[in-house]
């Protein structure tokens, strides 16, 4: 079975952008030979598609059925309609609990609010625990990737930066740097009061959680401390058990390029009094942040059905070479403008080829590109372009919707463009000298058409 570390060979330290090709061509690899465990990839496609368009369509229904099966199962749930939402509940649970040390496992929606950075600011001791985040910590930097957060770092400033803290040496491997972590974590994990995680899946019927991993450290932040927080969105609902047969196996095949994760777990509730280990007390707080704005939209609400695998960046020569601090996917350059409504977020749409990648890796088949030039067209609809660009396709359009007048202007533009905007100032390349007469021209001759 292929593990993560086969997609995260150890890159030479060359730019970001160079070494991000590098990681989609051994990413590409990996997804070849995991794909193979589907009979027919295609068809296993079309039904997580399915599936994931018929929870979104009926996610009231599904949130009711979550919550009285989780209330059932002895779990507390909550409801956050914003960050600040968020925040309030987590602080609280954590003041009750008296709390000194919290660790913190992987998790998109965490991020999303912010979590790691608030808790600090409210004097909370925090720890991330995935290999990939912990190594942003300690360098205070957002992640580049939604699966593999710290992809952008080579592994010499790994090193630099983690030298003094773990004792390694400079010619350190990526096995002894995950080694030192795990050892210098050891301790955190035994003393912490709250774990925090977020979801890859929660399932209305049991009323389950549902998390996938390969380190290990999610499966101790969810059972070692006595209080455990999961904070979702609203939109990782599937609606029963049977459709993990599908869709972890989807997930880690796009996400990773295994056949499925090392560690899957399924959690139904605090731990009960024949079991072992476990939390003494579950909460979940289920964010909506936006996502009902996404839903109100009867195009762009399909990217709602994303399951966070992170083949979209692999594939797109724009958003896999994105630094940290960016948006890093093509689905979130279209959710992320619609969460927040505001405009200038909405330019993010235009940061793509529309080569149509993404769509063609995407596990639940969501039409990316369409998608994207909805959010064009709503941008413009909505008044936001400037001046100087509705004048430009104001003169475009006019040139377009007559020939003689598309060939004397566009001649003239393309001439004016070809010596001038793109010149090159060191005089070392020229650009190529243009057609006497256009494709158009030509082809009028060769059929002698007036």
């Amino acid at each position: 079975m292929l593990k993560e570390s086969d997609i995260l060979k150890p890159i030479p330290n060359s730019s970001w952008p160079l070494r991000a090709n590098e990681t989609a061509l051994q990413y590409k690899k990996a997804f070849s030979s995991a794909g193979s465990q589907f009979n027919n990839l295609s068809l296993a496609r079309d039904r997580a598609a399915f599936t994931r368009w018929k929870t979104i369509e009926n996610l009231d229904k599904y949130l009711i059925e979550f919550e009285a099966n989780f209330i059932k199962s002895g779990g507390k749930l909550l409801w956050a309609q914003d960050i600040t939402d968020v925040m309030m509940e987590v602080i609280s649970i954590i003041k009750k609990s008296q709390a000194s040390t919290i660790i913190k496992s992987k998790s998109r929606t965490s991020s999303e609010v912010g979590l790691t950075d608030r808790l600090s600011q409210e004097g909370f001791s925090i720890t991330e625990t995935d290999c990939g985040d912990y190594i942003l910590q300690q360098c205070d930097e957002e992640g580049s990737h939604m699966v593999l957060p710290a992809l952008h770092k080579p592994i010499d400033e790994i090193v630099a930066l983690l030298k003094d803290d773990l004792q390694l040496e400079d010619d350190a491997d990526p096995a002894t740097i995950i080694a030192k972590i795990r050892t210098h974590l050891r301790s955190v994990f035994l003393t912490a009061g709250v774990g925090i995680t977020g979801a890859n899946f929660i399932v209305a019927d049991p009323g389950a959680i549902v998390i996938t991993e390969n380190e290990g450290n999610a499966g101790l932040t969810t059972s070692i401390p006595k209080i455990h927080i999961v904070i979702a969105g609203i939109d990782k609902l599937l609606p029963s058990l049977s459709d993990l047969d599908l869709f972890l196996p989807l997930l880690s095949t796009y996400g990773t390029g295994q056949t499925i994760t090392a560690y899957n777990h399924i959690i139904s509730g605090p731990r009960q009094s024949d079991e072992m280990d476990g939390p003494e007390e579950l909460y979940v707080i289920l964010v909506d942040n936006g996502r009902t704005n996404v839903l109100a939209q009867d195009t762009q609400r399909q990217a709602l059905s994303c399951i966070q695998c992170g083949a979209c960046q692999y594939a797109c020569p724009v958003y896999r070479a994105t630094t940290p601090g960016d948006f890093p996917s093509p689905v979130e350059a279209i959710t992320i403008p619609l969460k927040t409504g505001d405009p200038d977020l909405q330019k993010l749409s235009y940061a793509s080829t529309l080569c149509g990648a993404c769509k063609d890796v995407c596990p639940v088949k969501i039409d990316l590109p369409k998608l994207l030039l909805q959010n064009r067209k709503d941008f413009v609809d909505q008044g936001n372009t400037t001046r100087s660009e509705k004048l430009f396709y104001y003169v475009w359009k006019r040139a377009m919707l007559k020939r003689d007048r598309l060939n004397w202007k566009g001649i003239k533009a393309g001439k004016f463009i070809m010596e001038n905007l793109y010149k090159s100032k060191d005089g070392l390349r020229k650009m190529p000298l243009k057609a006497p007469k256009s494709f158009n021209e030509q082809m009028r001759e060769k059929r002698n058409i007036k």
